[in-house]
């Protein structure tokens, strides 16, 4: 294709080419191993201009055919993606509920669940897939879960910390006060919330029941922070 500048475009944008719809989903991929077009030219397109998109529309392209950029009927549903952190449930030697009732409950809000994750803590893992979600998916939020307490290698809010760009600590502040009225034990969670480009990243505890108490504190009254996120509303006055 040629004409458009990708990457000027935001993840969701719609093309049209003659019965087919195409939505992008993803802009830039991490090159892991150089490709024919690398060793031809001495550079890589992917990171900065590869794009990915899903076929909502179905049909027929062939060479020469003309693409066009279309317009939405109504704003695009929230997209969110859900990151468990367990060693034990990474290595198969425990099931991950926790992941299932996040993806349950946002789906059940109108959330579109692009990603879920099962990762072992640590920093590492953890980081590259949070850039790679906020950068190239460009996702609306991230929702974690494990690897808040104090064990030592319970570092997700440190990984968390480590990719933001502007932090939101209300957020946290809400879901510890809200949670104390269950357990005392709400105290020693150190998760965060912070913000990269256009995705808010929350850290939630790692139980099923304490997963489902936090998101009581704020999933009623997040989409006016997304949209303050996607520039559709400019202060937080209530009406």
């Amino acid at each position: 294709m040629s004409g458009f500048d990708f990457r000027a475009m935001p993840v969701g944008t719609l093309l049209r080419c003659g019965d087919v719809l195409l939505e992008m989903t993803q802009i830039g991929k991490e090159c892991h191993s150089h490709c024919a077009i690398f060793k031809a030219v001495g550079d890589c397109i992917m990171p900065r201009e590869g794009v990915f998109a899903r076929v909502l529309e179905g049909g027929t392209i062939k060479n020469g055919d003309e693409m066009e950029i279309v317009e939405r009927s109504g704003p695009r549903p929230y997209q969110a993606a859900v990151i468990t952190l367990s060693d034990k449930g990474a290595a198969g030697e425990r099931e991950d509920k926790s992941g299932p009732a996040i993806k349950e409950r946002l789906e059940g809000s109108g959330y579109e669940v692009a990603e879920t994750l099962l990762l072992p803590d640590g920093k590492a893992a953890l980081k590259a897939q949070l850039i790679r979600l906020c950068d190239q998916r460009q996702l609306d939020l991230i929702l974690t879960t494990g690897g808040t307490g104090f064990t030592p290698r319970d570092v997700t809010p440190e990984a968390t910390r480590e990719v933001a760009e502007r932090e939101a600590p209300g957020i946290a502040e809400a879901i510890r006060a809200y949670s104390m009225q269950f357990t005392r034990r709400a105290m020693f969670s150190r998760g965060v919330a912070v913000i990269r480009g256009k995705t808010l990243i929350i850290n939630l505890p790692g139980s099923p029941k304490a997963v489902c108490e936090s998101m009581d504190a704020f999933l009623d009254d997040l989409p006016h922070a997304l949209d303050m996120l996607r520039n559709t509303v400019q202060d937080c006055a209530r009406k």
